[in-house]
Formats: structure tokens, sequence, C-alpha cells
């Protein structure tokens, strides 16, 4: 009999054959032919990491700011006039109200994050917070609120995690109760089984005929596994055990690319790539090989058709491999990437990956998009101002969303906290670092002594990383460091020094192992080379965008300058945050994205062909 090892083993197997090797971006893409590990690596809690003043912290502290200033009565509004109740105070408007497009979407969100915000700071006043909004919404939720509603499994979804995370991470005793009653409140009106957006489609007018608009069949049902599986392995009940099974969307998505069958184009790109973390939670919790091969497979094929940024999905969808499109939309939309919903969606795939295989690229695609996408997003405002898209047209620039509390006002303050579950992870012998930023890690080694991991420099700008370990013991533990695929495409190597000796790096799976026994005050310097490359848009085009490390340089104009790929690569340094290259038209400036306020902008050049 083929034992559940041996199927997973098996499955991995299959799944690195049809895929093959490739290379995407200059990059070398991740083939899923890894057997998984062991056992899957495990995350730091909130609290274990801290961020030291920056980027990070600034946006976790502003998304968090935000929240806790919102009006109670205007929280509750939407489920308070839906449920028939009275709905005293002001409004939020846009998005979230009555009569707005998906009213009350974001509230699970927020209560999500700020659980989440409680767990990293123990903020007594965001306990309370979460608590009161939870024994009003109480109060508030009931069947009628998804009678005739767009969207009953979206917003279904967002009040699940918000319900969970309250548990896990804020220690609300009541809120399996609340998910309980709302789910009871939701399922008449939840579809019966997981559809596509099409089959959403046809269900719902056989049911209700033409008397409402399209964005009636919008609805999401085949996100809703992996929060349902995570219910279920919180304690939730097993009830969400079965319904997580129910909702996997095997016939025309899993499967297809489980058999690598590439189905992506005209999906919709956030939702559908936030599915592939449903896949995981079906491996991750019902051991389904097949599963983690779709997730291997979808994720692949989505980072090969990414921008440089990592950003993907112009207008919202996914598009046809080989047709030009990525390139077309340069000078078709604004909307090229669904900025904090789809980096969320990001982190959360490459996280899952990342534990399972064990393996760097994740990071490698994780760091990418959180440098070059989220965190230079437009700070979400009190009115419900909010980043929605990153613009990588040729007349690119940095715009708000016309409506108030778009669905990136709810994936926002959930991404700013999660950087510090990203940052680290805990194999069975050792700590991964996995993203480059000053921070401090504590744990407990395995022998019971407490450990402090300390982290400097000002990478990716620069190319120093210190590493500083703190502890009244000694212990034996491996340290593994991820090394960048682009320091190993042929430039100069990522290096070491531990406590100022030089020590080589042999990179495994993308991590450097350096094993043996730590003491208080040992260090490990880290230069991490950012080395200048160009990368196309699509295989065989002269579009070209300029990356330094896993920076994307963006020049300051609308214009097409005539520069040969020479120039592009003799960039030169000129500010902390500025670069300029030479062109026939004269100097061109760059920045990284987050650097870029209200300046004109565009991501890629062409090239002569030649040059």
């Amino acid at each position: 009999m083929t034992t559940r090892r041996e199927a997973l083993k098996m499955s991995a197997v299959a799944c690195g054959a049809v895929l093959g090797n490739r290379w995407l971006h200059g990059m070398a893409a991740q083939a899923p032919s890894e057997e998984p590990l062991s056992r899957p690596l495990d995350e730091f809690g909130y609290g274990a990491v801290t961020l030291m003043p920056g980027r990070f912290q600034s946006q976790f502290t502003e998304t968090q700011t935000v929240l806790m200033g919102l009006n109670e009565d205007a929280l509750l509004a939407p489920f308070r006039v839906r449920g028939g109740l009275a709905a005293p105070g002001p409004r939020l408007g846009g998005w979230y109200d009555e009569g707005g497009f998906a009213p009350g979407h974001a509230f699970g969100q927020w209560i999500s994050a700020l659980s989440r915000g409680y767990a990293v700071d123990h903020d007594p006043a965001k306990r309370a917070r979460v608590q009161k909004l939870l024994d009003l919404y109480g109060k508030a939720i009931n069947g009628k609120f998804f009678t005739d509603f767009r969207f009953p499994a979206y917003d279904y979804d967002k009040l699940v995690i918000g319900m969970i995370d309250a548990h896990e991470f804020a220690g609300i005793s009541n809120a399996f109760a609340l998910l309980n009653k709302t789910t009871d409140a939701a399922q008449p009106h939840l579809e019966p089984m997981a559809l596509d957006r099409d089959a959403v489609q046809r269900h719902w007018r056989a049911s209700v005929g033409d008397k409402t608009t399209d964005d009636y069949t919008w609805d999401e049902p085949y996100t809703l596994p992996e929060n349902l599986y995570l219910a279920a392995k919180r304690g939730a009940g097993a009830r969400y055990q079965t319904m997580a099974g129910r909702y996997l969307l095997d016939r025309t998505w899993f499967d297809p690319l489980a058999a690598n069958e590439n189905v992506l184009a005209g999906h919709h790109a956030y939702s559908f790539c936030n599915s592939l973390s449903s896949a995981m939670q079906a491996y991750l919790s019902a051991g389904s090989g097949k599963h983690l091969c779709a997730a291997q497979n979808g994720f692949a094929m989505i980072r090969a058709q990414s921008f440089a940024t990592g950003g993907w999905g112009p207008d919202e969808s996914f598009v046809e491999p080989g047709t030009g499109a990525l390139k077309a939309s340069l000078t078709k939309t604004r909307h090229s990437f669904e900025t904090p919903c789809g980096s969320y969606a990001h982190m959360k795939i490459t996280r899952y990956l990342m534990r399972v295989t064990g393996s760097g690229s994740y990071g490698d695609s994780m760091e990418q998009v959180i440098w070059n996408t989220v965190l230079g997003a437009k700070t979400l405002q009190p009115s419900g101002r909010a980043f929605y898209y990153s613009d990588y047209s040729n007349e690119g620039g940095k715009f708000y969303f016309p409506d108030a509390w778009p669905c990136c006002s709810g994936t926002l303050p959930q991404v700013a906290a999660d950087y510090r579950i990203a940052a680290y992870l805990r194999g069975d012998d050792g700590v991964y670092v996995n993203l480059y930023l000053p921070s401090e890690l504590r744990w407990i080694s395995g022998d019971g002594a407490q450990w402090t991991l300390s982290q400097s420099g000002d990478y990716p700008l620069d190319e120093q990383v210190t590493l500083r370990l703190s502890s009244s013991s000694s212990s034996e533990f491996a340290l593994r460091l991820r090394v960048p695929q682009w320091t190993t495409c042929g430039g100069e190597a990522m290096s070491a020094r531990v406590n100022g000796s030089p020590m080589a790096l042999n990179a495994e799976r993308g991590f450097a192992t350096i094993r043996r026994k730590w003491r208080g005050g040992d260090s490990v310097e880290l230069t991490i080379p950012l080395s200048m490359r160009v990368v196309q848009i699509e295989p065989g085009s002269n579009t070209l965008a300029l990356m330094r490390g896993p920076l994307v340089l963006f020049p300051l104009t609308h214009d097409s300058p005539a520069v040969t790929r020479k120039q592009m690569l003799t960039a030169r340094r000129t500010g902390k945050h500025d670069w300029a290259m030479e062109s026939s038209d004269g100097l061109v400036r760059l920045k990284p994205f987050f650097a870029i306020g209200d300046e004109p902008y565009r991501t890629y050049l062409d090239v002569a062909t030649n040059a």
C-alpha cells in the first residue's frame, strides 16, 4: 500500500516533471520538483518580531491608527441596517455602507488586522476595541444581512478570518460562538459548492433571472476553503473542515493546474491567486498532494506573466501567455496590479510554499513584490481614501481610488501586520532568515535558552546586512540565510563573515546554512551584491525594466528616451533614493517605487534590438 508520504513524494515529482526548468524575468523560476520537507517550517508569532523604525513599521502604525479611530456606529451600520435594526450615528460611505458596492466588506479584515496588531504590541486598547466591536456585531448579525446580497461568500470569507483571528491572537473567548452565528446566517445564501465566476453567473441567472446587475455574479466562493480549514484547525468545529472541502474549485481550476494546464487567462487575478492558499491548506490540513501540485504550478504560471515588480493581473485579469498582452497593457491601462489585495495574496502563497518546500525562491518573489508594490502604496486615509492600483504604464503615476473604502482598504492593514511573520521562519534545527530588514527576533532554542537576533542595515539600498545574536547561554543550531537568486546567476556572490572571519556560503534550496555553537555577542556580516540587470516584459521583447537587486528603478518620465542596454546597466547612484542614466535625449532620473511621490514615471523602456 502506498503511504501518505510516498503519495506526496510522487505528486511532487510528477508536478516537477510537467513543469520543467525555465527562467522568469532574469531570475530562475522555482520548478516545483522538490519533495516537500518532512515537516513544514513554522511561523514565529506576531509578537516574536519587532520592526525597527522605518517604512515597514510606519505602514503598520499608520494603518492601525486609522482602524482604531473609526467610529463604532459607522462600522456596525451595514449590519444593523440590513438586519432591520436601528442604526444611529455617522456612516463611512464609499463601498462600505448599505447602498455601496459591498456593505460591511472590510469589517472582518479590520477585526483581523487589529487582532494581529494586539499580538504584536499587546496594546490593551486594541483588544478592548476588538471585544467591543464583536459584542456589537453579535447583536446585529442575522440572516437578513446576507439576503439579496451581491457577494455573500465575499463578505462571509472576511468575517471568518476576523472571528478566528480575534480568538487566536486577541484571546476573544466568544469569537467562535459569533463565527457559528455568522455561519448559520450566511449558509442559506452561499452557493452550495465551489463555483467559478462563470458558473456563479449561470447559477444566479437560473434562480433570479435578469432582475439584477452583472456584479451580482461576481461572488468568490472558491476563496473560502483557506479560512474554513484554518477555522477547523484552530478549534472552531468540524463543520468548517467539511465546508472547506466542498468549496475547493477542482474541476475547472485545481485539476487542470495540477496537470500543468494553464487556465489562468481571463480569471480574476487577485481572487484566483488567493485561492491557491486554499489549495495549500487542502495539503496542510487534508494531506492532498494534488492541491500542493496545483498551487506550485499555478504560482509558477503567475510568475511567468508578472511584471518586473512581481505584480500581475492588469485590469485585474490574468492574460493569455504568448499574446503580447502584458506589453500591450503598458499603453491600455493604468490599473496594472491590485496592490494591497494582490500583495496579501502573494505574501500568503509564497509563505505557504516556502514553509512546505524550504525554498528561498519563494522568499525572493515575496521580497520583490513587497519592495516594488505595497511598500510604496499611498497612505490609507481616515476618510477612506485608499491606494488600489499600482500603475506600470508608460504614463505612470500614483493615485487614490475614486471611491472610499475599496477592497484594498481591508487588506492593507493585514499586509502591514504580516511583515513580521514573513521575515523569519523556524525549522526543527534552527532559524530561517527570509527578509532582510531592520528587526529583532526573540525565540527559545531547542535546549531552552532564550535568544535574540538583531538585524540592521539599509538593504536593499545598501549591500551590507548585520545580524547580532544575544543570549546568556550558548546553543548549537542552524542559522539559514536566504541567498537571492540574482547573486547566483553569474554575478558577484553573496558573502558572509562570522565574528569577522570569512565563511563560504553554499546555498541549498535558496538558503545558506551556518551551523555552529552560537554564543551571545556573535555576529554575521552579510554582503548581498546589488548588481544591475535588465528584465524583459515578455520573452524575446526589447521592452526592458532596470533592476538593482530586488528593486525596480523607475525612470521619472513619460517620454521614451533613446537608451541602450549598456546605458541602463551603467546607471549610477546620485543620492539615497536616486539614480541616473545617460540616454541620447539627456540624463534620465530613476527612483524605486517606495521613494516616488507625485512624480510622473514609467516602468519599462524600449531599447533598440542590437543596442
